[in-house]
């Protein structure tokens, strides 16, 4: 009897976390699918209307110091964007400003309109932070649930703008500490992410389809030419990721902040009125379509990657990944000339792999592929990813990442927090 009464008690416990969590994946899918589908009608709309109008590029210099004195005079607590996310969730101190929502909407509009090279899972992934942690203020919440809020805003905006519900739920987890999950948020993360990816479909967010038609056997010689294949991809992630850094750190070098997006965006206008073309301004979705079935040019990934990685180094807001996409794929298109395996396949690959090397994810980029590309495609995607995570070094562009678990001793602990940092922080808080 007294058996059955704690048997009861658990299951009741356990039925009890699961509304909990299903109560609060409810309120928070449905609230950021609904923005993130309000930001891509109109981030697709900004680029029409670019795509229309290509001499709007002059006017990138006077958005830019619109969105640079946006940040500077309303948005310093803010402007971390990612990062900030990141270390709230290791060092809980207080709630994510709500502002952070619509100040990175607003300023990533404005890059796309007027011409920046950039992307958008920054914008989604901070708006569902945001909107997710403003619950800790109505709720009686605890440290662990505070930190279960962030990665169920991170999840759910990912998932919702890019369709990958399975991706956007082990990316919120896997992004935090390099090496290592903490698996007690998974089931919200994916509770989560379903709900806003499917409110964003019904609400007219629209995805891009790639085919991917041509997928060999795989066996050792194509197993060795996809180890190629993917320590190429790790070692432009690296260069991307470095580019960002080095980028950001020349433009610290100008005390008003306003003034970096400005300059910024006279040389990216400059750039594209001398080269007659805006192949490598915004998201770049066409190109990257391109890539999967029509020979590109050999240099696009190198001229995409100095886009946007000055783009965003000058100050401009929106995201890394469709970027690190096309760079990814125009690489991979690239590789063809030198690798025997299909494009539309290595254009996959690349797809994939250069994003798990800057952002140190290749789970949740594994998943992506499968998700976005089919099962067929697992067995390289898997090695392209994996590959290319332990050849792009511990940099990444999350400067926030903690570093769980090194990858190889060959790489240095550049500049990251140790995971020993957050032991010491939270034995402080108790």
């Amino acid at each position: 009897m007294i058996l059955n009464d704690f048997i009861n008690l658990r299951y009741s416990s356990v039925v009890l976390y699961l509304l909990k969590w299903f109560s609060v994946a409810l309120i928070i899918g449905l609230t950021v699918g609904g923005a993130s589908a309000f930001f891509l009608i109109a981030l697709d709309w900004c680029t029409n209307f670019r795509n229309a109008n290509v001499s709007i590029v002059w006017y990138l210099p006077v958005a830019g110091f619109g969105i640079g004195a946006l940040y500077h005079y309303f948005g310093k607590s803010v402007v971390r964007g990612n990062n900030l996310l990141l270390d709230e969730y290791h060092f809980p101190e207080k709630v994510i400003p709500f502002k952070m929502a619509p100040l990175v909407l607003i300023t990533t509009l404005g890059t796309h309109l007027f011409g920046g090279s950039a992307g958008r899972e920054g914008t989604a992934v901070q708006i569902g932070g945001a909107i997710a942690d403003q619950l800790s203020k109505f709720i009686d919440i605890k440290s662990l649930d505070r930190r279960m809020l962030i990665v169920m805003g991170i999840s759910a905006g990912f998932a919702a703008v890019f369709g990958t519900p399975l991706a956007g739920a082990v990316f919120a987890l896997e992004v935090l500490i390099i090496g290592r999950i903490r698996f007690e948020a998974l089931f919200p993360s994916i509770l989560v992410a379903i709900i806003a990816d499917q409110t964003c479909r019904h609400l007219g967010g629209i995805h891009t389809d790639y085919i991917v038609t041509h997928i060999p056997e795989m066996s050792l010689k194509n197993l060795g030419l996809s180890i190629i294949a993917a320590i190429c991809f790790g070692i432009v992630a690296r260069l991307f990721s470095k580019g960002t850094h080095f980028w950001t750190a020349q433009f610290k070098k100008l005390s008003y902040a306003p003034l970096r997006p400005v300059i910024g965006g006279i040389v990216i206008a400059v750039a594209v009125y001398y080269m007659s073309s805006s192949r490598y301004i915004g998201l770049g979705v066409p190109v990257i379509v391109e890539s999967f079935s029509k020979q590109g040019l050999p240099y696009d990934f190198i001229l995409k990657l100095l886009f946007t990685t000055f783009t965003l180094g000058a100050g401009f807001k929106g995201g890394e990944v469709t970027p690190l996409f096309y760079v990814g794929a125009t690489l991979g298109n690239a590789l063809v000339w030198l690798l025997p395996l299909p494009m539309d396949l290595l254009a996959a690959m690349g797809f994939v792999a250069v994003f798990a090397g800057a952002t140190n994810t290749p789970i949740a980029c594994t998943l992506m592929g499968i998700e976005l590309f089919g099962i067929e495609t697992g067995q390289f995607i898997a090695v392209a990813c994996f590959i290319a995570y332990i050849f792009s070094g511990h940099s990444g562009i999350y400067s926030a990442q903690i570093v769980g678990s090194p990858k190889h001793p060959v790489f240095n602990i550049e500049k990251g927090k140790l995971i020993s940092e957050i032991v010491a922080f939270r034995k402080r808080k108790d």
